[in-house]
């Protein structure tokens, strides 16, 4: 099994992040932020404003792409690109109430249980000075 080509945009706006509770796929019940899998031929920058845009409906207008981290589990392989969305237009909405139970902001300090593997990666190896924009 070869493995997938995830994108997550971590949108933050006075030092909290936006995450939403996913459901109905892999890390059901686990706080994640806006994403999903590259689609061939498109670039990094596109997909994380395409899945913020579908999942969100918020319109990313600045953006740049910071580490990845590799997740391995059972069945499961997922290399993750993140890329900070520092400026946006909207306000969020539950666009795929079959993927996410909705979006919610939190304070970095403040980050509810279980995040989704990913994500914990990320806050486990980079932070929140990653993310101070």
């Amino acid at each position: 099994m070869e493995p997938k080509v995830g994108v997550s945009s971590v949108v933050v706006k006075y030092k909290k992040i936006l995450l939403g509770k996913r459901k109905g796929a892999y890390g059901e019940g686990t706080w994640a932020t806006p994403g999903g899998c590259l689609q061939y031929g498109e670039s990094v920058e596109s997909c994380a404003m395409r899945e913020l845009l579908e999942e969100t409906g918020l319109v990313a207008t600045n953006l740049y792409c910071g580490p990845y981290v590799n997740n391995l589990i059972p069945s499961y392989h997922c290399i993750t690109l993140f890329v900070f969305v520092p400026d946006f237009k909207g306000t969020p909405s539950c666009l795929e109430p079959h993927k996410c139970e909705g979006w919610y902001w939190f304070d970095w300090n403040d980050l509810p249980q279980p995040l989704f593997p990913p994500f914990q990666g990320f806050v486990y190896k980079f932070g929140f000075d990653m993310c101070a924009l």
